[in-house]
C-alpha cells in the first residue's frame, strides 16, 4: 500500500490522505472501526484518477458520502475510503433548475431550493444524506422520491469514463436505479423544479420536519430506516406487530418511537447491531412470513 499511497498523495495531495482513519466519524450510525486509507478528492477529474489507480491495482475500495445508510465492523475497513464530502459540494441555481454536485447535504440542496422559491424538494428536506447517496438509491419519505425531480445525472464509471444520463435513463426503482445496478459514481445532478411561494414550501418542509421530530428517533445513532419497506407492509409496522418494540441487544436497540428504526444506544457494536436485525427478520418471518431486507448497506466481514 505504501507505493500506492504515494500515488494518492501525488493525485489530491497529502493533506487530503488519511491513515487509520476511524469510520464512526464518518457515519452517521457513529459504529466502524479505522479504514486503511481514507481520501477526499475535490475534484472530478481527482475522482477519475483514483478510481482509475485503484481499479488497476485490483485495491479494494468503496464510496462513502455523508455515511448515513451504511454499517462498517468494528474491525475497520481494510482498503481504501474514497469520501465524497465538502469538498465536491457545490450547489448552483439555474433558473428553476438546481445543479449540484453529489457531496452537497441533501438538506442544504433543499434549503437552497426554498431560498429561491423552487418546489420539488420539500421532502428531502430533513434527510441528512448527500445527494449523491440520495440519487444511488432513489431516496424518498412521505410520498416523494429523488426520481421525481431529477433531470440529469453525471456518473462516472470504474474506468474514469464520465457518462450523463436523462432522468428517464437512470432506472429508478424502490432504492434502486442504474447506477446502483452498475456500480457507477454519482459526480452532479441536476435536479427540475418548480416556482412557488416561499411562504408554501417553508410551510410543507416545517410540516414534514415536525412529523419527523415526533415519529423518528433523530436524537439516537443510526442510519435511517434499518429495513426496506416489503410489498404490501410497512416494516416498522410488523416489526410492532411482532411484539419487538425497544427489544436491546447490547448497545442496539429497536427504536421504542419508531420500530422501523435500528439505533444506536450505548457504544452499539457491529455485531450487536447484526444480530439484532438478524433477531428482526427471523421474528417477522416466522409471525407473518414476511422477509424484511435491510435497507441499510451493511459492510460484511467477509466480503471485505
Amino acid at each position: 500500500m505504501k507505493s500506492s499511497i504515494k500515488e494518492f498523495e501525488t493525485i489530491i495531495g497529502s493533506e487530503r490522505v488519511f491513515l487509520e482513519e476511524p469510520l464512526s466519524a464518518h457515519t452517521s450510525f457513529k459504529i466502524g472501526g479505522p479504514a486503511e486509507v481514507l481520501l477526499t478528492p475535490k475534484t472530478y477529474e481527482e475522482v477519475a484518477r483514483l478510481v482509475v489507480a485503484l481499479e488497476s491495482k485490483g485495491t479494494r475500495y468503496t464510496i462513502l458520502g455523508n455515511g448515513t445508510n451504511v454499517l462498517f465492523p468494528d474491525e475497520g475497513y481494510p482498503g481504501v475510503v474514497v469520501k465524497l464530502g465538502d469538498d465536491l459540494s457545490r450547489i448552483e441555481v439555474r433558473k428553476n433548475q438546481i445543479v449540484a454536485q453529489a457531496g452537497a447535504l441533501l438538506s442544504r440542496v433543499s434549503k437552497v431550493a426554498l431560498k429561491h422559491h423552487l418546489s420539488g424538494l420539500e421532502f428531502a428536506s430533513g434527510i441528512p444524506g448527500t445527494l449523491g447517496g440520495a440519487v444511488v438509491m432513489n431516496a424518498g419519505a412521505y410520498g416523494g422520491e429523488m426520481k421525481d425531480v431529477i433531470s440529469e445525472v453525471k456518473a462516472l464509471t470504474r474506468e474514469g469514463e464520465i457518462l450523463v444520463f436523462t432522468g428517464s435513463q437512470m432506472a429508478f426503482g424502490y432504492r434502486d436505479s442504474l447506477v446502483k445496478e452498475k456500480g457507477y459514481i454519482v459526480l452532479e445532478t441536476t435536479l427540475a423544479l418548480e416556482k412557488a411561494q416561499g411562504e408554501v414550501i417553508a410551510s410543507k418542509m416545517r410540516e414534514l420536519d415536525e412529523k419527523r421530530k415526533t415519529k423518528q428517533p433523530l436524537n439516537l445513532p443510526s442510519a435511517g430506516s434499518t429495513f426496506k419497506r416489503p410489498p404490501g407492509h410497512y416494516a416498522g409496522k410488523l416489526i410492532e406487530d411482532a411484539g419487538l418494540r425497544g427489544l436491546r441487544y447490547g448497545g442496539a436497540m429497536v427504536s421504542e418511537l419508531h420500530c422501523g428504526f435500528v439505533v444506536n444506544v450505548q457504544e452499539a457494536t457491529y455485531e450487536e447491531v447484526t444480530t439484532l436485525m438478524k433477531v428482526i427478520q427471523r421474528t417477522v418471518h416466522e409471525k407473518f412470513g414476511v422477509d424484511l431486507e435491510p435497507e441499510v448497506k451493511i459492510m460484511k466481514r467477509d466480503q471485505i
